[in-house]
């Protein structure tokens, strides 16, 4: 199991797999509401190509997402004035690509009805979906 920081999970997850992100459900435990969003785990940072090559370098590298609360400023307004230990930090679903984590952050945010309700910090649901590749996990 790896460390997680303030995320918790009841997904299993092998220690030696990085995911590309996640789907995250925060809650305000003072007042029950809500905020769907995704984090990536890794982001490539590219590089400028070395000295008398033409390539750029690529390298994968961690987030912050151990330590992130979200983008919602409200929300984050909220974290500040209860304090840390007052909200639940849910991961609800590992993904394996940026298309897959789009997809299914907007796909449960739809399903909750997020925009329509004011038990949800959300206030836009802001995606750009393309089709994706589900690895063979054998």
């Amino acid at each position: 199991m790896i460390n997680t920081g303030h995320w918790t999970t009841e997904l299993l997850l092998e220690s030696d797999h990085q995911p590309y992100g996640f789907i995250y459900v925060i809650t305000n435990n003072v007042n029950n509401k809500k905020y769907i969003g995704k984090k990536q785990c890794v982001s490539v940072l590219k590089r400028k190509p070395l000295k008398g090559k033409k390539n750029k370098r690529h390298e994968i590298v961690e987030t912050d997402w151990k330590s992130y609360t979200s983008s919602s400023l409200e929300l984050n307004k909220d974290i500040e004035l209860y304090g840390k230990d007052k909200f639940t930090f849910n991961i609800v679903k590992w993904c394996e690509s940026k298309a897959e984590l789009a997809y299914f952050e907007a796909k449960l945010q739809f399903e909750c009805n997020v925009l329509f309700s004011d038990d949800y910090y959300n206030g836009i649901i802001n995606c750009r979906l393309c089709r994706f590749k589900i690895k063979d996990k054998k």
